[in-house]
């Protein structure tokens, strides 16, 4: 579960709208009122803030908390809207973090999105987006030249958005990172979903990898056995999920994969033995494999580590 805001993004201190700063020395941290009845506190009456009292020239990073209630249709795309229409007021702006929302504001399954693809094409030279929530989150293909970090937190993301990203044109794109989810949440993709993004022709500058939190881990794992675009991957990142023995055994028949500085395995449910025959197979990559938990005192059930 998420439980605190951001603190740091994109490498600078997050910093409220309303407080005086350097534009240009810290991440905005722009919200409102997540009931939407008051508008002087709201998500709107708070982003012009940012415009009347900030030197928008300057701004590299913004960090959306709350624009209203989570599961709320009707305010999904307001922090969209706002900025793909404010580009022109923010032409430094590299990063955006879109749903600094916390457990105790709404559960991340229940975070409400819409159409990301106006902050792409907004934001040419846009370095980073993050994105937390996956209802009704939409994403089209779209070719960008300057994203170097993509990443999807949620309790279950939709496959359609998966296959979007693994259809468009992205070289400069070096870190990717998707948490798959459950199907009960949203999560519905599988192989064929993953096939763009694992063939890596399109995405010819990435070096980590993130399919994570998946209650399909194992079948990740063995799609990850013969993906033409670990070869040239840095960092792969497997954890969160429900990976076992079965996974393990893909990535053992697999392609070598000793050339990784580092495969996150956390959250795993793997048999000691088949533990041991991982690690001893991978002697120079760092594998932090932390057991996954089980509830009521039953071994064989797996639970991915962020669902509802």
């Amino acid at each position: 579960m998420i439980s605190e805001h951001l603190s740091e993004f994109h490498g600078l201190r997050v910093h409220p709208v309303g407080q005086p700063a350097d534009a240009a020395s810290v991440a905005w941290r722009v919200w409102g009122d997540p009931s939407f009845e008051d508008e002087e506190e709201s998500f709107p009456d708070c982003f012009q803030q940012l415009l009347d009292t900030v030197d928008c020239s300057r701004v590299r990073a913004i960090v959306v908390g709350t624009w209203g209630w989570a599961h709320d249709d009707d305010h999904a795309d307001v922090p969209v809207r706002l900025l793909a229409s404010s580009a022109d007021r923010l032409p430094a702006l590299e990063a955006i973090f879109l749903g600094d929302y916390v457990s105790e504001e709404s559960e991340i399954s229940w975070i409400g999105q819409s159409d990301i693809t106006p902050l792409l094409t907004a934001y040419p030279r846009l370095k980073r987006l993050d994105v937390r929530g996956g209802v009704g989150l939409e994403l089209q293909p779209v070719t960008h030249t300057t994203l170097e970090t993509l990443r999807f937190e949620t309790g279950g993301l939709p496959a359609h958005v998966i296959r979007a990203v693994g259809a468009g044109d992205l070289p400069a794109l070096r870190h990717l990172e998707m948490w798959l989810g459950t199907v009960h949440y949203g999560g519905d993709s599988g192989p064929a979903d993953w096939a763009d993004i694992l063939d890596g022709s399109r995405l010819p500058a990435l070096t980590h990898l993130g399919l994570q939190n998946s209650e399909r881990q194992d079948e990740v794992a063995a799609a990850i056995a013969s993906a033409p675009v670990v070869a040239r991957l840095e960092t792969l990142d497997l954890s969160m999920g429900t990976f076992g023995d079965e996974g393990a055994e893909a990535l053992l028949a697999g392609q070598p994969l000793t050339h990784l500085k580092r495969l996150n395995l956390d959250n795993q449910y793997m048999s000691e033995e088949m533990l041991g025959r991982l690690l001893e197979a991978l002697p120079g990559v760092e594998v932090p494999h932390k057991a996954g938990e089980t509830y009521g005192g039953s071994p064989g059930e797996r639970y991915i580590e962020v669902s509802e």
